[in-house]
Order: C-alpha cells, then structure tokens, then sequence
C-alpha cells in the first residue's frame, strides 16, 4: 500500500480523487481530511495479450492502449503540519495511519501558496522546500520517539536472552523493520545499550522503512514551475498538476475526449462548451506540452516500481485462459526478489503448498520453486493441489 501524504491544502486530497476517482471532499481549508481515505490506483504495465494473439479479459483493473492497468491500494491520511509527533493538528492519528504504507507520497505545494499549516499565502511567498524538509523531520521524531517509549522493553527483552536484532524486529515489526534491517541497524549502531543519538538511529531506520517520492504539484502555476526547476535535482521528485489530471479523467469520464491515464496528450471527441475547450487547451498547454503528463500515473509508478522494486508477472496457463473461460485475467505486483513460490502463494496457499515447479510460458522452460521470476514475466504453475 502506498500512503499520500502532506500538509493540509497542499492538493493531496485532489491528488487521491485523480487516482482513484473516488468521490472525496476536496476543500483549500486546512484538515479537509479527518479520516484517511482509502482507494484503489492503479499502475501501467504492458499488455501481453497481443505478444500471444489474444484479446485479454481482466478480473481485476482495465486495459487502455498498450497498458493493462493493475490496482494497487492507497490511502490518503490526514494533513501534516509541523509538532504532529508531538500531536498538533491531527498528527498521532496521522503518523499512526502511516503504518500501513510501505512508501510514501508526497504531495507539495510548488506553488508557494499555502504556508507550514496549510494556510493561504500570496503566490510565491512560501519555500516548498521547507514542507519536503519538515515531512521528513516529522517522521524521524515520530520513530524517534517509538524507540524512547519502548527503551525499557527492549531492555527487558535483551535480558531474557533476545539479541539486540531479534528486539528490533518484536518492537519495529509494525513499522516493516525485518531481520536484515535490524541487522544492519545493530552492525551500524552496535547494541541498543550503547545507542546516544536516538534521532540518527530513527532517521536510519526511516530510510530504511518509509521511502518517500515527492510529488511537486501545481507545477502549472508560474510560481510552481520557477520551484520546481530550483529544487528537482535536489530531490526525488516528479512534476505533477493533479487538478488536471482530475479534469482530463472527468472529461473522458463524460466522453468528451479519450484520454489514457500517464500520457502526453488527448483526442477531443466530443462536442466541447467554450469553456470547456479553452480549460482543455490551457492544460495540454500549461502541462502536457512544457511537462509531457500530468505527473500523476508518473508519481505512482515510480514508487511502485522504481522505488520499491515492485516487478508485474501474469499467471498464464499453457491455453492463457483460466477456468471461467477468461483469458490472462490477472496480474499480480510481486516484490523485487519473489520467487515462483512466492508468486504461487500470492495466487493460492494450497497451490504454493503442493507447488512442483514453474512452466515459463514463453520459452517453455521449467523453472524451480526457487527462481527468482522478472518483470512481465508470464509463468504457469505445476501443482499436485488438488483442483
């Protein structure tokens, strides 16, 4: 799951409605957000129907052009504002939403319009810098202070025999600390006895834990655009108008135009109003052409896959059609370093219990349990489960 996160006013919640089409309270005043939303995006991979002569029918997602597009879950939590590890504004209830989240989206405020709480400034006034700055430093206190709560308990651990590792993965299991990071975290810090900068300890461990993509919106204003060219190679950050994004989905929604989510332009196909004509124009002008996409579909592909190393592979049987009659109805978003076991279990334990090997479907060639599967890969599953 990802997480979209930022201060209040920043777009976040018309960045969540862009890639979800969800139906969510889109407001400028602060904390339009009081319970996190959670929705469906999705992400584009290439459709492999046409590589085999058949026309897919997928159970889950859609197919647009080239792409067949694959649902990944996304939750939108309430504004941030600086102090939130310390509960100002709704921050508790934020932090602990994050949880969920195995990488973050950050959605700021380019345009220097809203200042450190979300408030309305004038155009410009206002560092976007400082709000990339602060998320960060928001999320190091937060874990910093988990560590500080649970100090006693981990020494209470350690004196029942765990190693130092074993202790950060019972107390940091929530936050995906797993055994090689907490590893590597006692190889760095040496044992939790001897830690003294709690707060280096709790940034090491969000880097480690929480990976953060910088969605810098509305990038379409002149305020936007002067940062974003002043900050973009400071930082992994990808430039977006979510708000044209919205329009364009919309509009195709209305069938006025035919629009494929993450490309550089759209066919009117509808008869457009004046106004509707010029707002259209204004976004293929003042996004599409100077930016080549929204940023949208962009920013969520690329903490998907870019940054957390996500790889698509279909199941596909030797005939490419399951039980029900539908051809190459799925495809599943598996980690970076998932095996043809791992792949099985996502489908079906039994299937994964009784597995014997893996058929890749284009070269015909076995492959073990243990073979590690790549992107669009297409593999069908031997098992001994019974059907």
């Amino acid at each position: 799951m990802l997480g979209l996160v930022g201060k209040p006013s920043s777009g976040k919640s018309t960045f969540f409605a862009a890639v979800t089409m969800a139906t969510v309270e889109i407001n400028s005043r602060p904390f339009t957000t009081i319970e996190p939303n959670v929705g469906t995006a999705y992400v584009r991979v290439k459709e492999i129907g046409p590589e085999f002569g058949v026309k897919a029918t997928p159970r889950t997602g859609y197919i647009a052009g080239p792409w067949r597009f694959v649902p990944v879950k996304i939750i939108d939590v309430a504004g941030l504002i600086p102090g939130a590890h310390e509960g100002r504004g709704l921050g508790n209830q934020f932090l602990n939403n994050l949880n969920q989240a195995e990488a973050l989206i950050h959605v700021v405020d380019m345009s220097g319009s809203t200042d450190e709480e979300g408030n309305a400034v004038e155009p410009g006034s206002h560092d976007p810098e400082k709000d990339i700055a602060f998320l960060e430093d928001e999320l190091d206190y937060w874990y910093k202070g988990v560590i500080e709560r649970n100090r006693d308990r981990m020494e209470r651990l350690k004196r029942s025999g765990m190693k130092d590792a074993d202790v950060l993965v019972e107390i940091l299991s929530s936050f995906r600390v797993d055994e090689g990071i907490a590893e590597e975290t006692v190889e760095r810090f040496g044992p939790i006895a001897s830690w003294q900068d709690l707060l280096e300890v709790a940034r090491f461990l969000r880097q480690k834990t929480k990976a953060i993509v910088t969605a810098a919106n509305k990038v379409d204003t002149k305020e936007g655009k002067a940062n974003y060219e002043r900050l973009k190679d400071k930082y992994d950050m990808i430039p977006v108008s979510a708000v044209a994004e919205l329009a364009l989905k919309r509009a195709a929604k209305a069938g006025l135009i035919d629009y494929v989510p993450g490309e550089s332009d759209f066919e009117v196909k509808g008869k457009l109003s004046a106004e509707q004509e010029a707002a259209l124009n204004a976004i293929r002008e003042n996004v599409l052409k100077p930016f080549g996409s929204t940023g949208v579909q962009q920013v969520i592909e690329h903490a998907v896959f870019g940054v957390l190393g996500y790889k698509a592979v279909y199941p596909a049987g030797s005939k490419l059609v399951d039980s029900k009659g539908r051809v190459l109805p799925d495809c599943f978003l598996l980690p970076k370093d998932a095996t043809v076991y791992d792949f099985a279990m996502k489908i079906h334990s039994d299937i994964a219990k009784h597995l014997l090997y893996g058929i890749d479907v284009r070269t015909k060639m076995r492959l073990a349990k243990d073979h590690v599967l790549k992107h669009l890969d297409a593999v069908e599953l031997v098992s001994a489960a019974k059907k």
